[in-house]
């Protein structure tokens, strides 16, 4: 006797790929499905994605790139002036390179704000006049191991926070955060954000050099994972790293600086975003650590200048690969609207870069209240963000997911194969110089820059020297 095929016998299992209108008749039909999330890939990928995934270098450069960002220990190590690590006439900016013609109006203003603050110009036309002359030469702050929110700019006489990775030696700097609404970073330069920026730098900067001297090193790893646990996700939410950030400076603030005590306990304790600097520079000291991998296709930057948005590869070195920023879309401050937002700008993309911000949205339901969106879609993108990346980061955990690891590691193939893209929150600058911050949301990175980073470095699996 013939025995049927289970093949034969079983009922029909109906697999359904892409578009969902198939699996919906099917549905209503009362036949099983089981639904396939497929996408085709990024547009002009193919060829590069065959390429690059056929590289026999890719796998272990990957693993080393993720081993390399997930177990640098970044530390707060103390506060130091810009001109002891700035060129001299440099002026630093978020994103990629970008030149006076094309910079945009918070850009503008932000760079027009540091002359005025450092004395090379007597009034905003003069700095303009200046500026677009070319006498300040004008850099990332990424190409000199630093990081800027929103237009980044960092002068000569501004304090920097000094962050090490004890674990692979390097060192990474991000200025000290003004606070919210009319503040240089977000292109403001009026009398009361250069009144501001001089108390910053005659008295809470040497007040925090001297006491980061009497804590020895702060362990910024170990107080962003708790964080998380109470609600930040460390980009647009720092209320709780702020927090803890304050309680282990405040005694010895108290000691090193007694008559400035109260103005810099109080300006911290009053500004939720404190933290995100030192932050920043955590990120991208960790990301740094993943750099000049050959054959890795991991993201090791992303930032944007108000103009462009671009990424770095590791196995690509310090290329920019750009496409135009997008306006943001999220929620406006007064009367402020779309009509008044610039496309999207800074280095804080880093966060994300690192596993945080807009990747670990789902730690922090709070988020939507300053972003847009329900809670449901923060936890949807960071669930999105495991698609797209190599590993779990096993020190940044969501309580809400099991205490599952922050999505880390942008893997540019999968972003290729997938058409999903990086989910980033972010401040929004005015358009005009001057404005300052109009709002606050999401917005989602240019394919293109993804797109050209990955022919890259096809072209480099093909010609290794060229």
């Amino acid at each position: 006797m013939t025995r049927s095929s289970p093949l034969l016998s079983a009922g029909p299992r109906v697999i359904t790929v892409g578009a969902g209108l198939l699996d919906e008749a099917l549905k209503a039909q009362a036949v099983p499905t089981t639904p396939v999330s497929w996408r085709p890939p990024l547009p002009g990928t193919a060829e590069a994605l065959a390429t690059v995934l056929a590289d026999p270098r890719r796998q272990a450069a990957d693993e080393l790139a993720v081993r390399r960002l997930t177990s640098a220990r970044p530390h707060l190590v103390g506060v130091r002036r810009a001109s002891e690590v700035l060129a001299d006439g440099t002026f630093l900016h978020a994103g990629p390179p970008i030149e006076w013609e094309r910079a945009s109006g918070p850009m503008r203003g932000a760079l027009i704000g540091a002359m005025l603050l450092e004395g090379l110009a007597g009034d905003a036309r003069d700095a303009e006049r200046e500026l677009a002359a070319g006498a300040i030469a004008l850099r990332p702050c990424h190409e000199h191991g630093a990081v800027g929110p929103m237009a980044g700019v960092v002068s000569p006489s501004m304090w920097l926070f000094e962050v090490r990775d004890e674990e692979h030696g390097g060192t990474a700097y991000c200025s000290l955060n003004e606070g919210l609404g009319k503040v240089l970073r977000y292109g403001a330069y009026g009398p009361e954000v250069l009144e501001r920026l001089r108390w910053m730098d005659e008295v809470l900067g040497p007040a925090l050099a001297a006491t980061l001297e009497r804590t020895g090193p702060i362990d910024l790893r170990a107080l962003m994972a708790q964080a998380l646990q109470m609600g930040d996700e460390l980009h647009n939410r720092n209320r709780a790293a702020t927090s803890l950030l304050l309680r282990e400076l405040a005694p010895d603030v108290v000691e090193a600086a007694p008559d400035a005590a109260a103005q810099v306990l109080r300006f911290i304790n009053g500004n939720d975003h404190f933290f995100l600097n030192a932050g920043m520079a955590a990120a991208k000291v960790s990301t740094d650590a993943a750099r000049d991998i050959p054959g890795s296709s991991m993201v090791v930057a992303m930032a944007r200048n108000g103009t462009d948005f671009g990424v770095q590869v590791s196995g690509l070195g310090g290329r920019w690969f750009t496409g135009p920023a997008g306006v943001p879309d999220g929620l406006y401050l007064g009367s402020y609207g779309p009509q008044d937002a610039n496309p999207d700008i800074g280095d804080s993309t880093i966060t994300e870069t690192s596993g945080l911000g807009g990747f670990a949205m789902a730690a922090s339901p709070a988020i939507v209240r300053f972003v847009g969106g329900e809670v449901a879609d923060a936890v949807r993108a960071t669930r999105s963000m495991y698609e797209i990346t190599l590993a779990e980061h096993p020190a940044y955990q969501i309580p809400g997911l099991g205490f599952r690891g922050t999505p880390v590691g942008i893997d540019i193939t999968l972003v290729a194969r997938t058409g999903v893209l990086p989910v980033v929150n972010t401040g929004i600058a005015g358009r005009l110089a001057g404005t300052g911050q109009v709002g606050a949301g999401l917005v989602k990175p240019p394919p293109e820059a993804f797109i050209s980073a990955l022919l890259a470095l096809a072209a480099a699996v093909s010609d290794p020297f060229e």
